[in-house]
């Protein structure tokens, strides 16, 4: 871990001036880069890049810092980076596609389309409190890995089939942080007859023209940046304090976790991208694969794109997503708990869209998108028509990045300038 200490070191003796970041922004919108551009001055952002989309109009494309760190890599307008979560809201849509299209029922039970799902009292879970992180199933009793997923799918799905709820179905909210994923794609494979990274591909990236990838191709390996997970300095300085004795919602799950409770269950498995394996989202392998959770690989102008079209009625530049009519229950319906028994926060999700308190990231609670692991952030807010994504490299320790937090404010103060 002392590696990414003295990276930080190496970035703050080369800074002899200020990044000087790439891209464009409308004037209205100047506050968004003024915001970008004191991430990287306080040191605070190595790399990244932030695309707004407002009323029509792309107001905000912008780039800078590095992608590599150690080798001097600049980040370049088409580098990608992992989102980690924002993965989610990708997978969200494509069931919504599904959805509208009739292909499938939210209020179904599971077992509907994938009969082995019963098993073990969980025949009436519906799709919806699978998606919504309510059905008891946020982590796993058999351990599975990155193997098993690779070559022993039908091993992978017995084990989910075989899963008993941690709680009854329905009656509680706690984030299932991997098993979401993992369900989701077995489920989805089962409906729609094809992986849920074919389907984004074919049915979403390409027709947007968005640079969003589930299972990355290796010609477009060189273009990803390296991911740093929060220093060692940062864990002694900000992470053990909180630990040992903070009431934020940081200090909650890190004892969690230190003491093997749910958020401890949510991450436990596959132990190689459990919290101590954050760097081997950095290897060819993850990339390769299709981890539905958390290994996303997008730009900031990608989930952008993808989240417009959803602030847009659900299409975008003649390319049609949704109709209308199929985005209303997200922006209306949301579960929700004051108290999540994984994030440890007020939070909720809406047909597998997560769902903030108004002043979050959206001006109102109609918004919905996902948030990634470390900052990374894909989210729309149909009523002002805007959407934004956001991808770096530096991970930040706190469960919603300071970082996104400013610019969903910035954007939402230049929203608010504009009407």
């Amino acid at each position: 871990m002392y590696f990414y200490d003295n990276v930080r070191s190496m970035i703050l003796r080369k800074r002899v001036a200020p990044v000087v970041l790439s891209g464009t922004v409308h004037p209205d919108f100047e506050r968004v880069r003024a915001t970008f551009q004191a991430g990287f001055d306080s040191g605070e952002e190595w790399g990244g890049s932030v695309a707004v989309w407002h009323a029509g109009e792309l107001v905000v494309d912008l780039w800078g810092g590095l992608a590599d760190v150690e080798r001097g890599r600049v980040w370049e307008r088409d580098t990608l980076a992992t989102v980690f979560s924002c993965t989610k809201g990708l997978v969200a849509l494509a069931f919504l596609m599904l959805a509208d299209r009739e292909q499938l029922d939210y209020g179904a039970p599971v077992a509907r389309y994938w009969p082995e799902f019963a098993a073990q009292g969980k025949g009436a879970i519906t799709v919806r409190t699978l998606l919504n992180h309510r059905a008891g199933l946020l982590g796993l009793s058999e351990p599975i890995t990155l193997d098993d997923i690779a070559a022993r799918p039908e091993h992978v799905a017995a084990v989910l089939a075989r899963q008993t709820p941690h709680w009854t179905p329905g009656e509680d909210q706690g984030y299932h942080a991997v098993t979401y994923g993992l369900f989701a794609a077995e489920l989805f494979r089962r409906i729609a007859g094809e992986s849920l990274g074919s389907f984004l591909r074919r049915e979403v990236a390409q027709p947007l023209g968005a640079d969003i990838h589930l299972g990355l191709p290796v010609e477009h390996e060189t273009r990803v940046a390296v991911n740093y997970p929060v220093t060692t300095r940062e864990r002694l300085t900000k992470i053990v304090p909180k630990a040992l004795a903070s009431d934020s919602t940081e200090g909650r799950v890190y004892r969690s976790v230190l003491r093997g409770g749910d958020a401890a269950r949510a991450f436990a498995h596959p132990r190689e991208l459990g919290p101590a394996g954050v760097q081997n989202f950095n290897t060819r392998r993850v990339h390769a694969l299709e981890l539905p959770w958390g290994n996303g690989i997008a730009n900031a102008r990608g989930l952008c794109r993808v989240f417009a079209a959803l602030a847009n009625g659900g299409e975008l530049d003649g390319v049609r997503l949704v109709r209308p009519e199929a985005i209303e229950p997200v922006m209306r319906e949301r579960g929700w708990s004051e108290r999540d028994r994984v994030l440890n926060k007020p939070v909720g999700w809406s047909l597998g869209f997560l769902k903030e308190n108004p002043g979050l990231f959206a001006a109102h609670a109609e918004g919905f998108g996902h948030a990634g692991a470390g900052g990374s952030l894909a989210w729309a807010d149909p009523l002002d028509r805007v959407a934004i994504g956001y991808a770096m490299n530096k991970m930040d320790h706190m469960i919603r990045s300071p970082r996104a937090l400013a610019l969903c404010a910035a954007v939402r103060e230049s929203v608010a300038r504009r009407r």
